[in-house]
């Protein structure tokens, strides 16, 4: 293992295990902050799409959010994982139009929209699990939003992205590969934080 990953496996086991040591009351209060904090993002007024995902375990809960979205009028489109790790996508139709994968992922049951669907939106919220000043995203390592990441830099088109977090995974450094992609922002229950790249 190359220096680079072994320090992001290392950065990722710390996170985890930060998150798995808060409680379900601290889970819940972040996820009603991060639904406040949502209404405040300009591209997340007016018309046009958004695509978000169904958080899971112990990650910044979105269903909230991706419900308050929804409410308000925003057209929200969730992932649906394919069997080689990409990203299809499905609009959200309300929660109970979601299902539990063999992989334990909550996805969108209505029809799929093919891959290419993510690069027409004018917002990415991004699951991840630390950014840091400059923009650079640690993610779980999987590469799927690494290859959504790619299809909107091919398609020429600009989204703005934005990974949410909780506020201390807003961190000072987090290693960088060829392949990362910088994010706009980190939207953490205490707000949103622009990055400087």
């Amino acid at each position: 293992m190359s220096g680079i990953r072994a320090r992001k496996a290392k950065l990722r086991t710390q996170i985890l295990r930060t998150r798995g040591e808060l409680t379900p009351e601290e889970r819940e209060s972040a996820a009603l902050a991060l639904t406040k904090r949502v209404r405040g993002l300009p591209e997340c007024s007016g018309e046009g799409s958004v695509a978000a995902y169904a958080s899971m375990g112990t990650e910044p809960g979105t269903g909230p959010l991706i419900e308050a979205m929804r409410s308000a009028g925003t057209r929200v489109l969730l992932p649906v994982l394919l069997p080689d790790n990409d990203l299809d996508w499905a609009e959200y139709l309300g929660p109970d139009t979601l299902v539990r994968t063999e992989r334990g992922l909550f996805e969108p049951t209505g029809p799929r929209l093919g891959p290419d669907a993510v690069t027409g939106v004018r917002l990415i919220l991004l699951p991840g699990l630390a950014v840091d000043a400059q923009g650079v995203r640690l993610g779980r390592g999987g590469g799927s939003y690494d290859r959504v990441l790619d299809r909107v830099r091919q398609a020429g088109t600009r989204p703005a992205l934005v990974v949410v977090l909780y506020a201390h995974e807003v961190v000072a450094s987090v290693p960088n590969e060829p392949h990362d992609h910088l994010v706009d922002a980190a939207l953490t229950p205490e707000g949103l934080h622009r990055v400087s790249a």
